[in-house]
């Protein structure tokens, strides 16, 4: 892109996975905008989505049907009109995607496309795209972005902080742009803006074990923190019951369609053991099968445990699983023969920015769309699919929004101050940090949780904010930096709400609460209080 330290668009879109690049498209019919992404446009948590997305397709399914399914999963915490909203919007949203050249797996239905379904659903409602919808999705809309004349991308751009108008002394306060690294220069930029979309994804690379690609560091929750903005239910970090445990394989997610298809989960001995902890058995929403393995693994000092696919045929597992069986043909494991080994690891943020059905936050002219928003629709615990459903019924929403609204001025913003500060002398302090960080979470803020547990990641949390907070002041900011900061500040908010809640409920299991309430409540931290 142009060398210049300073730009102005319509609109800013912060993020660049399914969330950002369909708010972008859908905007740049009227609208000039910059779309910063923090590697490349295919590098996103929506890319590395494996099973499909959510939406009531078949005519023995229903609204109700799936609405009903979502608040299962949701342990009682589901907003009714966010969750109604978003999956009445489900069938528009798939339509939408099919006009940009998503190629659905088809079969010899009337509907002309797979179905197939996953854990707490009761139907078959989860179109896809072989075994690596994100990545299809992603190509597709990657490729009409990349040549939209209305769309400015900027790869390796990371942003840093929002600008807010109070800072001018302009008030009622609104968001009017962010300060962002352009990492390859290693030099500031300003993108002054009307509106601002935050679309950067969740938090899992808060945990040392992840499903998460490196870029899921809670840039946008902590952003819009900093900025003003409250978070709801940062406690429900949803751990998914199967990621490939192999010492080659990084990060690499056995899809939940495995399940759906009839995978059984075994112990080393080939003892099945999830029909013990619920009558629904492998197919039992996340939390409760993740809970499950974590149990076992503890109970016999196991290092994972197995998904067995043997009873499926060659032709079907390398028909339905293509990427999956690749994969594990490449590390030594025949999936026709052997079963898969397996183990928990940090998914998916069900919390995070407050917004209401438009996408809108607490701040004037900011948005947020996808797994960095609380919108209602999770609850305590994401229903399988659902989430790339939310991106794009919410980039519609928010897009919609910022097109029927009067358009903010853009202001002219002061360029970014470095007189202060110095180049880091010891980058090792970084690393150190968030090695310890990570460890901390996962010992103390994982799938089963105590108080006691809680005051220790505190304590902990606490001693590294403030020396981050400390060389973020003094030194010059890196990728690495904001990436820390935004982690930091990520892992206390989790750790804030999981100390407010009181009793279990979803994806927060505590020994000691471990009922669940009759009443289901938000947890809502306000930074201005």
């Amino acid at each position: 892109m142009s060398a210049k330290q300073s730009h102005e668009y319509d609109v800013l879109v912060i993020g660049s996975g399914l969330a950002g690049q369909s708010a972008a498209l859908r905007l740049a019919e009227s609208h000039r905008v910059a779309l910063i992404s923090k590697k490349t446009l295919s590098d996103s948590a929506s890319s590395w989505a494996q099973g499909g997305i959510a939406a009531v397709l078949d005519p023995l399914d229903s609204i109700e049907s799936h609405t009903d399914d979502t608040f299962t999963a949701g342990a009682g915490l589901c907003n009714p009109d966010a969750t109604r909203y978003v999956v009445t919007h489900g069938k528009e949203a798939i339509e939408w995607l099919i006009s940009k050249n998503v190629a659905f797996t088809p079969d010899g239905s009337t509907l002309g496309y797979h179905l197939t379904r996953e854990g707490g659903h009761t139907h078959r409602r989860v179109i896809h795209v072989a075994d690596a919808t994100g990545a299809a999705v992603q190509k597709s809309l990657s490729d009409l972005v990349a040549t939209h004349a209305n769309i400015d991308v900027f790869e390796n751009h990371i942003a840093i902080d929002l600008i807010t108008s109070e800072k001018f002394g302009i008030n009622p306060n609104r968001c009017v742009g962010a300060y962002v690294l352009d990492v390859g220069n290693d030099r500031v930029l300003t993108f002054a803006a009307r509106s601002t979309i935050l679309a950067t994804g969740g938090a899992g690379k808060v945990y040392l074990y992840t499903t998460n690609p490196d870029i899921a560091t809670g840039d946008g929750i902590a952003m819009a923190w900093r900025a003003g903005c409250r978070v709801a239910n940062m406690e429900f970090i949803q751990f998914h019951p199967t990621c490939l445990f192999h010492p080659k394989a990084k990060s690499f997610l056995i899809s939940e369609a495995l399940r759906g298809e009839g995978g059984i989960l075994r112990l080393a001995d080939g003892t099945r053991f999830m029909p013990e902890h619920d009558s629904r058995a492998e197919l039992a929403p996340r939390d409760i099968v993740a809970r499950a393995i974590d149990f076992e693994m503890k109970r016999q000092g196991l290092e994972c445990v197995f998904l067995d696919m043997s009873h499926q045929s060659a032709s079907f597992l390398r028909e339905h699983f293509p990427n999956i069986h690749a994969r594990c043909m490449e590390l030594g494991i025949d999936i026709e023969t052997q079963p898969i080994p397996v183990v928990p690891a940090a998914h998916y943020t069900c919390g995070g920015i407050v917004t209401d059905l438009s996408a809108r936050t607490d701040l004037a002219g900011l948005y947020a769309v996808g797994e960095t928003a609380s919108t209602g629709l999770h609850g305590a615990n994401r229903l399988a699919s659902n989430s790339l459903l939310e991106c794009l019924v919410f980039a519609a929403s928010a897009t919609s929004d910022i097109k029927s609204s009067p358009p903010g001025a853009i202001m002219a913003l002061p360029a970014w101050d470095e007189s202060r500060v110095t180049d880091a002398d010891e980058e090792v302090v970084i690393a150190h940090n968030w090695m310890e960080l990570r460890r901390c979470m996962w010992d103390y803020v994982g799938i089963v949780r105590t108080t006691k547990r809680l005051e220790r990641a505190a304590h902990r949390i606490e001693l590294l904010k403030r020396e981050i907070d400390e060389y973020y002041a003094n030194f010059r900011v890196s990728n690495n930096l904001i990436e820390l900061r935004n982690l930091v500040t990520t892992a206390d908010l989790i750790v804030r709400s999981a100390q407010q809640r009181r009793e279990s409920r979803g994806l927060h299991y505590s020994k000691d609460f471990p009922r669940t309430l009759p009443r289901a409540l938000d947890t809502v931290l306000n930074s201005k209080r």
